[in-house]
């Protein structure tokens, strides 16, 4: 039994002491790896060449990929979204808008002009407009009861009861569906780049003769769904001119109102009062509409030259007739330089 005790107190302390080494051996070890560790690291930042990292307009796209960037957010939802050929919508109560005239904090109040030009026209009482000078001052996208895009100026459905001041720079003017009961003179004074006009669905009774005349640009003048009794004079540069739904006699037309009007290809005038067919009519109109008048009888001559059976009105195709009381199969003559028959009674 000592013998044995003697063998195995020898091994015990043998083991002891190799375990207390191996711990001590291990904590080194693991210090080494740390220190191996970082000198590998800074000999890899000592080999990283940073001068190429500074940002520019040069080398933006190449320090940052940018390629997917716009796959990261989907602006679409943000984006107003504008109908073609829907209506504007309704202004806002001017009442709620505030005061352009008032200065702004840190804003200086916008003073009149101190030269000794034309002085802007003041509003009218009870129109409720600022003066043209003022309506759509620069830097802001609307009007008081309009609402300017641009060259264009929507004031549909505002409860306007006269032409609103507008733009000098206004192409495209829109005030259908209002209370609008006559046009003046100087309603589109100074409007040198007007070219549409619609005022469809107003209260029109009276329009001066010379309210469209010295228009240079207008191209298309819209009245349907008015009162009036007379057309105005045109400008020579007229192209469309919709005149439907009104109470115009063949007495409220000027003599050969339409001769000269070279760049006419569409005169509509369906139902009115009309008695007979407004000619001469110019050879570059396309469409003429006559429905729904009191039309009873026409000329040989009213679409072509009697005297000329080689004449032929190749863009004259669409002329309509119907709704008048009048037999076309009684004037074939008059007819035959067209592409096309008129649309109408003929029998």
């Amino acid at each position: 039994v000592t013998l044995a005790r003697r063998t195995m107190c020898p091994l015990g302390w043998l083991g002891m002491a190799s375990l207390c080494l191996g711990t001590l051996w291990a904590v080194p070890a693991k210090e080494r790896r740390k220190a191996d560790k970082a000198k590998a690291d800074l000999t890899l930042y000592e080999n990283l060449d940073l001068d190429n990292y500074d940002l520019s307009l040069d080398n933006y796209g190449e320090i940052l990929d940018l390629s997917n960037y716009e796959e990261l957010y989907d602006y679409g939802d943000l984006a107003p979204k504008i109908e073609v050929g829907t209506l504007a919508p309704r202004p806002k109560d001017p009442e709620t808008i505030p005061d352009l005239g008032l200065a702004t904090a840190g804003t200086p109040k916008l003073q009149p002009p101190t030269g000794a030009g034309p002085v802007p026209p003041a509003p009218i009482p009870g129109q409720g407009e600022l003066s043209r000078g003022s309506l759509c001052p620069p830097g802001l996208p609307s009007c008081l009861l309009c609402l300017c895009l641009g060259t264009s100026v929507y004031c549909d459905d505002a409860d306007l009861e006269h032409i609103p001041a507008l733009p000098p720079d206004t192409a495209y003017l829109y005030a259908r569906f209002n209370r609008i009961g006559a046009i003046r003179a100087g309603d589109f004074t100074g409007l040198e780049k007007l070219k549409r006009i619609d005022l469809s669905s107003n209260s029109i009774s009276w329009a001066d003769v010379d309210a469209f005349r010295l228009l240079p640009s207008l191209q298309e003048l819209l009245l349907p769904q008015n009162l009036l009794t007379a057309l105005p004079e045109l400008p020579r540069s007229i192209v469309r001119l919709d005149a439907r739904l009104n109470r115009i006699p063949s007495a409220g037309l000027r003599p050969e109102a339409f001769r000269d009007l070279k760049q006419l290809q569409f005169l509509h005038l369906s139902d009115n009062q009309l008695d007979f067919i407004p000619v001469p009519l110019p050879e570059s109109l396309r469409s003429l509409h006559l429905q729904n008048n009191n039309i009873q009888t026409m000329h040989e001559d009213t679409f072509c030259d009697s005297h000329d059976h080689g004449q032929i009105r190749r863009a004259l195709e669409d002329i309509r007739l119907d709704g008048n009381p009048i037999n076309l199969s009684l004037f074939p003559n008059a007819y035959f330089c067209l592409p096309r028959l008129p649309t109408g009674r003929f029998s």
